[in-house]
């Protein structure tokens, strides 16, 4: 990929640390819930940095800004997933917490991003 690719944002490197805390974690999910909330959580996260790189591709653009709104809907997905799992009791309180303000967090980036994008193509 050409230099001020995806891989040089910071939200994106953010959104793969959470992709392998959502792995990690989930690997002690109950086995009955392989294809079930872990093929979830997993799925979803895997989905942010995917969509962040896919509009990457496609520069300042329209295009770019849906990708970016795909990988927003995609922390709210997994916000709800976990505190699911806090609620069957699957992780800790802390875990929940700490893995939520993560999300929060890379979801304030993106939407800052997003609006820097959108307010360049008026």
């Amino acid at each position: 990929m050409a230099v001020g690719d995806h891989r040089d944002l910071m939200v994106w490197k953010k959104s793969i640390d959470i992709a392998k805390a959502c792995y990690q974690i989930t690997e002690a999910f109950p086995r009955n819930e392989q294809f079930g909330l872990t093929s979830q959580i997993r799925r979803a996260s895997i989905s942010v940095s995917a969509n962040i790189s896919e509009g990457k591709a496609y520069g300042q653009s329209r295009s770019m800004l849906h990708f970016l709104q795909i990988a927003i809907g995609s922390l709210a997905e997994l916000d709800t997933h976990w505190e699911i799992a806090l609620q069957l009791g699957y992780i800790s309180e802390s875990d929940c917490r700490n893995m939520q303000a993560n999300l929060d967090e890379v979801s304030r980036m993106l939407i800052a991003f997003r609006q820097t994008i959108a307010s360049s193509l008026i």
